[in-house]
């Protein structure tokens, strides 16, 4: 148990060092989002990158590509599904929470 904490602080390290993309800026404005579409624009960024340093016109492709009307309702749509999905979420954790809490006061007593 021990040399697991060392071991994973070293990991966190390594790939700390190794994701040089990342900086802090970019990871408050993560924190930021409420919806789950962190992930894919993630990804969708750092493709985006790889295929601009390779070729700016097939990234410029994907740019128009990305902008469709057909993408950006699907994106809005599940950008607005996926807020009420974790809304719902947070409320269930409180009341979950909220039983937790009741049902160890009643254990006590």
């Amino acid at each position: 148990m021990l040399q697991l904490k060392p071991l994973s602080i070293a990991l966190i390290l390594f790939l700390g060092n190794m994701m040089t993309e990342t900086d802090a800026k970019a990871i408050s404005k993560r924190h930021i989002r409420r919806d789950w579409m962190i992930i894919p624009d993630t990804i969708a960024l750092n493709v985006y990158e790889l295929v601009n340093k390779v070729s700016p016109k097939v990234a410029e492709y994907l740019v128009n590509v990305v902008q469709t009307p057909a993408i950006l309702e699907t994106r809005n749509f599940l950008i607005k599904e996926t807020a009420k999905i974790n809304v719902l979420a947070e409320q269930f954790m409180a009341k979950l929470y909220a039983l937790w809490e009741e049902l160890k006061e009643s254990a006590q007593q």
